[in-house]
């Protein structure tokens, strides 16, 4: 039994010892410690219990417990514990194939350990195979302002979040930025006139150092920004035109956020050349990364002397995190997750927008089980919430045992966005105290 002197223990150890993400230090609070999770639900040191309303870091798809993940991890521990994928095993044989079954083509995939590493591969792969097919002036990386790819150094200088970036230097040389669509704050007439820019951009700089173009199908972090399928295509085709690749990264949406497998299938035609990919594929369950190639891309590095991909990652595609990602995608089809999200998106999730003549709420924006409250000041200044607001917020659905995100650390004096994505097995019941709550704290 966990003791008070015990638990109070852990919190000083804490607070000598261990680095938190995104959060500035604070004597004071105590970060929230959990002890135990069931389902869509954790509960805290302290023995009070929370809905986790952001499916931890985007990831617990299918929720805390899931017995047939951890058998098959078990399983794989006790048959074969590791073994590095400079040579091969089993797991990582079938996954590979599973993906490029889910992902309707032929693919080729290098398994990391997480989204940061996929994309650090995306990049290299992108720049080395133009190379080898003779165009090795193409270098250049364009991704979208408010966009997240990562913290790694290549991921963060395609990472298109300043506040991110702050006190880390200047990056790494050859990524570009543009503006995405963004209906509720337009930096064009609508989604197409913003691929187009992306075009403009692609000439000016020289179609011939441009390697690839890097996005999620829905800007997740950054905001929850969602375009209209049309935008896609038109960017897709876009890259087509001008031999760039398209680097799809569905490290948030793959796996069934938004109601289909992969986020880029809500664009009829669409096949990228890369698609990265990790949170989701093993449920959060075990670390895992992968950066699937169409295997025409694969197929120019077969060649003698130093045209094989010199890249290693230790710890990916391990045996373990290979098989929690099987048994992963086995639940999600055998369940219909993906179906049974745009059912309830459609049924519960979508009263979030009646919050849309709240005074203090500019826009209700998502797709799935993922959306995003834009808060505002004012309706028709469209000023940012505050930072008081903000908390406010987001500590009365904590008082109400309900934990949900906001955009932290993105645009400086945007970070006003509310940030919601349950795990997807969620139920009924879950999604329904989810919704009232959010609509309590947000009316005050």
């Amino acid at each position: 039994m966990r003791t008070a002197e015990h638990s109070s223990k852990l919190v000083q150890q804490d607070r000598d010892h261990l680095w938190h993400a995104m959060i500035k230090f604070n004597e004071q609070v105590p970060p929230l410690m959990a002890v135990s999770g069931e389902g869509s639900w954790f509960t805290a040191a302290d023995g009070s219990r929370y809905m986790d309303g952001v499916s931890g870091l985007w990831c617990l798809n299918l929720g805390h417990g899931r017995k047939e993940i951890a058998r098959a991890v078990y399983n794989q521990l006790m048959n074969v514990s590791y073994f590095p994928l400079t040579m091969s095993h089993e797991p990582a044989i079938e996954l590979s194939a599973e993906i490029s079954r889910l992902l309707g083509a032929s693919y080729t995939t290098f398994f990391t350990c997480s989204g940061s590493e996929a994309n650090e591969a995306a990049f290299k792969i992108a720049r080395q195979y133009h190379a080898q097919t003779g165009r090795p002036e193409k270098t250049k990386i364009i991704s979208r302002y408010r966009a997240y790819h990562g913290s790694t150094l290549g991921a963060l200088s395609a990472t298109a979040q300043a506040s991110r970036k702050l006190k880390y230097g200047a990056g790494a040389p050859g990524f570009l930025h543009v503006p995405p669509p963004y209906s509720y704050r337009p930096s064009f007439e609508d989604d197409l006139a913003a691929a187009d820019h992306m075009e403009k951009v692609i000439e000016w700089e020289g179609a011939d150092t441009v390697a690839a173009v890097i996005m999620e199908p829905f800007i997740s972090g950054g905001g929850v920004l969602i375009p209209s399928p049309d935008y896609l295509k038109r960017v897709a085709a876009i890259c087509r035109k001008h031999d760039v690749l398209l680097i799809m990264d569905e490290v948030v949406s793959g796996f069934g956020r938004t109601g289909k497998m992969f986020g880029f299938m809500h664009s009829e035609g669409v096949q990228p050349d890369i698609v990265t990919m990790a949170k989701g594929l093993t449920a959060g369950c075990m670390p895992l990364g992968a950066t699937a190639v169409r295997s025409h891309i694969y197929e120019a590095f077969k060649g003698e002397g130093s045209g094989h991909f010199r890249h290693v990652s230790t710890f990916g595609g391990h045996p373990a995190s290979c098989a929690a990602a099987l048994e992963t995608i086995r639940i999600l089809e055998e369940e219909q997750i993906p179906d049974r999200v745009s059912q309830l998106s459609d049924g519960v999730m979508k009263k979030l927008h009646d919050l849309q003549s709240c005074p203090i709420v500019g826009e209700v924006r998502g797709i799935g089980f993922l959306y995003g409250i834009e808060m505002v000041m004012d309706q028709n200044t469209k000023e940012p919430a505050s930072e008081e607001v903000m908390l406010s917020i987001l500590g009365a659905c904590k008082e109400k045992g309900l934990i949900i995100g906001r955009n932290g650390d993105t645009v400086p004096g945007y970070q006003n966005i509310l940030i919601i994505a349950p795990p997807l097995s969620s139920t009924e019941e879950d999604l329904h105290f989810l919704v009232n709550t959010v609509k309590q704290a947000v009316r005050g």
